[in-house]
């Protein structure tokens, strides 16, 4: 097992990946440096292992792959994960791995948008979208977590051993926040100087299609980790159409004593009793939650006790 595994994932990043080596070699000496690729078509690869690290292979494209690939192979007391693009300084990994070695923190969050994030990223969309994640889950999740879509963290073996992946793509970040705030997990944040890509290096995330992704993400983790109160809020929209669709009925039946509208009444009847169900399967799926939290309760004293 190693001490300090720096995973670098990288997909054509030859102008940087150099460069991004050397600094961690200089930062964390003792570390070992590992560069994932995922299937580059420059040389990013006999860049990579010119400069000393070792590089494995991860076939299937998407981000979201290659770190489950590092997540599944590499074994290490503390892990520090950072972008092969050169935008983040490897200065502060020390700090950010003695909180995981010396202050039990289960991830590490390299926060970027309290320090120079907007003004170095020259993309204004990427900033909209960056705020947007940020306050959908802290508000959705009940956390405080200052910057979600960061390729930059720490993470503790504890971590890296119970956190199932299941996207593809640069959703990863966002599904690794949600799963450490649902699961009561440790967070820290460290804040960070960012910089903006070097001339002639492009980015990988397309601004639209990743980021409706990323919502979607949100979307489906806050119904599996959240169901009873995203059933609710279905439940809630339900009820309320009933109630408007039934209002018309019963001022004519005050104003009449009749009930000429049936079909009116039969639709929202049968809407009420969807809103109904909705609430139910909120309270069964909440249940089976508490179940899944207990037994991952068990699963990390397991993975603690093959740590030592």
């Amino acid at each position: 097992m190693d001490n300090i595994a720096v995973l670098i994932p990288c997909y054509n990043e030859s102008k940087t990946i150099e460069k991004v080596i050397r600094d961690w070699k200089n930062a964390l000496p003792d570390a070992v440096i590992y560069v994932y690729d995922n299937n580059s078509t420059d040389n990013t690869v006999e860049l990579a292992q010119a400069a000393g690290a070792t590089v494995r292979h991860e076939y299937h494209q998407g981000k979201g792959n290659v770190v489950r690939r590092m997540f599944r192979e590499i074994d290490a007391k503390a892990y520090i994960m950072v972008d092969g693009d050169d935008t983040y300084p490897a200065e502060y990994g020390s700090q950010m791995v003695n909180l995981v070695l010396e202050h039990n923190s289960d991830m590490v969050v390299g926060d970027r948008l309290s320090s120079t994030y907007y003004t170095e990223n020259k993309r204004p969309f990427h900033n909209f979208g960056n705020d947007l994640v940020r306050s959908t889950i802290n508000r959705l999740f009940h956390a405080h977590i200052n910057d979600i879509m960061t390729g930059y963290r720490a993470f503790s073996y504890q971590f890296v051993k119970t956190f199932p992946v299941l996207t593809h793509g640069f959703e990863i970040e966002t599904e690794m926040t949600i799963h450490a705030v649902d699961k009561n997990m440790q967070v820290d944040n460290v804040v960070i100087d960012y910089r903006d890509r070097p001339e002639g290096s492009e980015s990988k995330l397309n601004t639209y299609a990743d980021g409706i992704k990323v919502l979607m993400t949100i979307f489906r983790l806050y119904r599996n980790y959240r169901p009873m109160g995203f059933f609710n809020i279905i439940a809630l929209l339900l009820i309320l159409i009933a109630i408007i669709a039934d209002i018309p009925v019963i001022i004519t039946y005050f104003e009449t004593g009749m009930v000429p509208r049936f079909p009116t009444l039969i639709v929202s009847g049968f809407v009420a009793m969807a809103a109904l169900l909705s609430f139910f399967v909120g309270m069964i799926l909440s249940a089976i939650k508490v179940k899944d939290l207990q037994e991952f309760e068990f699963r990390l004293q397991e993975v603690h006790r093959s740590q030592e």
